[in-house]
Protein backbone atom coordinates (compact mmCIF):
# COMPACT_ATOMS: atom_id res chain seq x y z
CA UNK A 1 0.00 0.00 0.00
CA UNK A 2 1.52 3.38 -1.04
CA UNK A 3 0.63 5.23 2.18
CA UNK A 4 2.09 2.46 4.33
CA UNK A 5 5.30 2.54 2.29
CA UNK A 6 5.68 6.29 2.78
CA UNK A 7 5.00 6.01 6.51
CA UNK A 8 7.51 3.19 6.87
CA UNK A 9 10.10 5.16 4.88
CA UNK A 10 9.57 8.13 7.19
CA UNK A 11 10.08 5.94 10.26
CA UNK A 12 13.36 4.63 8.84
CA UNK A 13 14.62 8.16 8.18
CA UNK A 14 13.43 9.40 11.56
CA UNK A 15 15.16 6.47 13.26
CA UNK A 16 18.43 7.71 11.76
CA UNK A 17 17.72 11.21 13.09
CA UNK A 18 16.91 9.73 16.51
CA UNK A 19 20.20 7.82 16.45
CA UNK A 20 22.06 11.06 15.68
CA UNK A 21 20.17 12.78 18.51
CA UNK A 22 21.12 9.99 20.93
CA UNK A 23 24.78 10.25 19.94
CA UNK A 24 24.77 14.03 20.40
CA UNK A 25 23.03 13.61 23.76
CA UNK A 26 25.75 11.22 24.95
CA UNK A 27 28.52 13.56 23.78
CA UNK A 28 26.83 16.55 25.43
CA UNK A 29 26.34 14.61 28.67
CA UNK A 30 30.05 13.77 28.74
CA UNK A 31 30.96 17.44 28.10
CA UNK A 32 28.73 18.58 30.96
CA UNK A 33 30.00 15.84 33.27
CA UNK A 34 33.59 16.78 32.52
CA UNK A 35 32.79 20.42 33.29
CA UNK A 36 31.04 19.73 36.59
CA UNK A 37 33.59 17.21 37.81
CA UNK A 38 36.57 19.42 36.98
CA UNK A 39 36.82 20.50 40.61
CA UNK A 40 40.36 22.00 40.49
CA UNK A 41 39.45 24.38 37.66
CA UNK A 42 36.21 25.40 39.34
CA UNK A 43 38.01 25.88 42.66
CA UNK A 44 40.66 28.05 41.01
CA UNK A 45 38.05 30.19 39.31
CA UNK A 46 36.05 30.43 42.52
CA UNK A 47 39.17 31.44 44.44
CA UNK A 48 40.03 34.18 41.98
CA UNK A 49 36.46 35.50 42.05
CA UNK A 50 36.54 35.46 45.86
CA UNK A 51 39.82 37.39 46.02
CA UNK A 52 38.50 40.08 43.69
CA UNK A 53 35.02 40.19 45.24
CA UNK A 54 35.95 42.67 48.03
CA UNK A 55 34.23 40.49 50.60
CA UNK A 56 31.13 39.70 48.55
CA UNK A 57 31.39 35.94 49.10
CA UNK A 58 27.78 35.25 48.08
CA UNK A 59 28.15 37.27 44.90
CA UNK A 60 31.39 35.47 44.01
CA UNK A 61 29.71 32.09 44.49
CA UNK A 62 26.78 33.15 42.33
CA UNK A 63 29.15 34.23 39.57
CA UNK A 64 30.83 30.82 39.52
CA UNK A 65 27.45 29.07 39.48
CA UNK A 66 26.15 31.27 36.68
CA UNK A 67 29.32 30.70 34.66
CA UNK A 68 28.92 26.92 34.95
CA UNK A 69 25.22 27.11 34.09
CA UNK A 70 25.88 29.31 31.05
CA UNK A 71 28.43 26.80 29.79
CA UNK A 72 26.00 23.93 30.26
CA UNK A 73 23.25 25.81 28.42
CA UNK A 74 25.64 26.59 25.58
CA UNK A 75 26.60 22.91 25.29
CA UNK A 76 22.94 21.89 25.10
CA UNK A 77 22.13 24.56 22.52
CA UNK A 78 25.10 23.51 20.39
CA UNK A 79 23.84 19.92 20.47
CA UNK A 80 20.40 20.97 19.22
CA UNK A 81 21.99 23.13 16.54
CA UNK A 82 24.18 20.24 15.42
CA UNK A 83 21.14 17.96 15.21
CA UNK A 84 19.35 20.41 12.92
CA UNK A 85 22.41 20.75 10.68
CA UNK A 86 22.96 16.97 10.50
CA UNK A 87 19.31 16.36 9.65
CA UNK A 88 19.32 18.97 6.90
CA UNK A 89 22.57 17.70 5.39
CA UNK A 90 21.26 14.13 5.42
CA UNK A 91 18.03 15.10 3.66
CA UNK A 92 19.69 17.44 1.17
CA UNK A 93 22.65 15.21 0.27
CA UNK A 94 20.48 12.10 -0.20
CA UNK A 95 17.94 13.93 -2.37
CA UNK A 96 20.51 15.84 -4.41
CA UNK A 97 22.82 12.89 -5.03
CA UNK A 98 20.48 9.89 -5.02
CA UNK A 99 16.98 11.30 -5.42
CA UNK A 100 15.87 9.44 -2.28
CA UNK A 101 16.67 9.12 1.40
CA UNK A 102 17.70 5.79 2.88
CA UNK A 103 14.15 5.11 4.04
CA UNK A 104 12.64 5.83 0.64
CA UNK A 105 15.31 3.76 -1.09
CA UNK A 106 14.60 0.75 1.10
CA UNK A 107 10.87 1.05 0.37
CA UNK A 108 11.31 1.47 -3.39
CA UNK A 109 10.44 5.17 -3.52
CA UNK A 110 12.17 8.23 -4.95
CA UNK A 111 11.68 11.98 -5.08
CA UNK A 112 11.26 13.70 -8.42
CA UNK A 113 12.46 15.94 -9.97
CA UNK A 114 16.00 15.47 -8.70
CA UNK A 115 17.34 19.00 -9.03
CA UNK A 116 19.48 20.91 -6.54
CA UNK A 117 16.93 23.66 -5.93
CA UNK A 118 14.13 21.15 -5.31
CA UNK A 119 16.34 19.08 -2.99
CA UNK A 120 17.35 22.19 -1.05
CA UNK A 121 13.77 23.39 -0.48
CA UNK A 122 12.45 19.94 0.35
CA UNK A 123 15.28 19.28 2.80
CA UNK A 124 14.69 22.64 4.48
CA UNK A 125 10.94 22.09 4.95
CA UNK A 126 11.38 18.48 6.08
CA UNK A 127 14.05 19.48 8.59
CA UNK A 128 11.88 22.29 9.95
CA UNK A 129 8.83 20.03 10.29
CA UNK A 130 10.65 17.06 11.83
CA UNK A 131 13.39 18.61 13.95
CA UNK A 132 14.22 22.32 13.74
CA UNK A 133 11.12 23.89 15.31
CA UNK A 134 11.13 21.32 18.12
CA UNK A 135 14.81 22.08 18.72
CA UNK A 136 14.01 25.80 18.92
CA UNK A 137 11.30 25.09 21.50
CA UNK A 138 13.75 23.10 23.62
CA UNK A 139 16.37 25.85 23.40
CA UNK A 140 13.82 28.43 24.53
CA UNK A 141 12.87 26.20 27.46
CA UNK A 142 16.53 25.86 28.52
CA UNK A 143 16.85 29.65 28.26
CA UNK A 144 13.93 29.99 30.68
CA UNK A 145 11.41 31.27 28.13
CA UNK A 146 8.66 28.87 29.22
CA UNK A 147 5.63 30.56 27.65
CA UNK A 148 7.37 31.18 24.33
CA UNK A 149 8.67 27.61 24.37
CA UNK A 150 5.13 26.24 24.73
CA UNK A 151 3.94 28.40 21.83
CA UNK A 152 6.78 27.20 19.62
CA UNK A 153 6.03 23.60 20.61
CA UNK A 154 2.43 24.14 19.46
CA UNK A 155 3.71 25.51 16.14
CA UNK A 156 6.05 22.53 15.82
CA UNK A 157 3.23 20.03 16.33
CA UNK A 158 1.00 21.89 13.87
CA UNK A 159 3.74 22.05 11.24
CA UNK A 160 4.48 18.35 11.65
CA UNK A 161 0.81 17.40 11.27
CA UNK A 162 0.31 19.65 8.24
CA UNK A 163 3.39 18.20 6.55
CA UNK A 164 2.26 14.64 7.25
CA UNK A 165 -1.49 14.85 6.76
CA UNK A 166 -1.35 16.60 3.38
CA UNK A 167 -0.18 13.23 2.01
CA UNK A 168 -3.81 12.11 2.47
CA UNK A 169 -5.11 14.90 0.22
CA UNK A 170 -5.56 14.56 -3.54
CA UNK A 171 -2.16 14.25 -5.15
CA UNK A 172 -0.67 12.64 -2.03
CA UNK A 173 2.00 15.28 -1.66
CA UNK A 174 3.35 16.42 1.70
CA UNK A 175 3.81 20.08 2.56
CA UNK A 176 7.51 19.64 1.80
CA UNK A 177 6.62 18.29 -1.67
CA UNK A 178 4.20 21.12 -2.39
CA UNK A 179 6.63 23.86 -1.33
CA UNK A 180 9.58 22.24 -3.11
CA UNK A 181 7.68 21.32 -6.28
CA UNK A 182 8.41 17.61 -5.89
CA UNK A 183 6.51 14.38 -5.44
CA UNK A 184 7.30 10.87 -4.26
CA UNK A 185 6.91 8.08 -6.82
CA UNK A 186 7.84 4.43 -7.22
CA UNK A 187 11.52 3.85 -7.93
CA UNK A 188 10.79 2.28 -11.34
CA UNK A 189 8.07 4.72 -12.36
CA UNK A 190 8.97 6.88 -15.35
CA UNK A 191 7.99 10.55 -15.17
CA UNK A 192 7.27 12.21 -18.49
CA UNK A 193 7.99 15.96 -18.76
CA UNK A 194 4.93 18.12 -18.90
CA UNK A 195 2.96 20.80 -17.08
CA UNK A 196 0.71 18.35 -15.24
CA UNK A 197 0.78 14.87 -13.74
CA UNK A 198 0.97 11.84 -15.99
CA UNK A 199 -2.49 10.46 -16.70
CA UNK A 200 -3.05 7.18 -14.97
CA UNK A 201 0.35 7.23 -13.19
CA UNK A 202 0.14 6.16 -9.54
CA UNK A 203 1.15 8.71 -6.93
CA UNK A 204 2.70 7.73 -3.67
Amino acid sequence: MPKLRRITAWFVDFALVAAAAALLAVLTFHRITALVTDVPELATKGGLDLVTSRGDVIGAGEQVGLSVWDTIVLDVEEAFGALVVVTFLYQWACLALLGRTLGKGLLGLRVTPRLSRHALRRAAVTTAADVAVYALACVLLVEGEFVLSVLVWAVAVLLFLVNALTVLFPGRRSLADRLAGTRVVGALQRIEPGPGPVAGAPRW
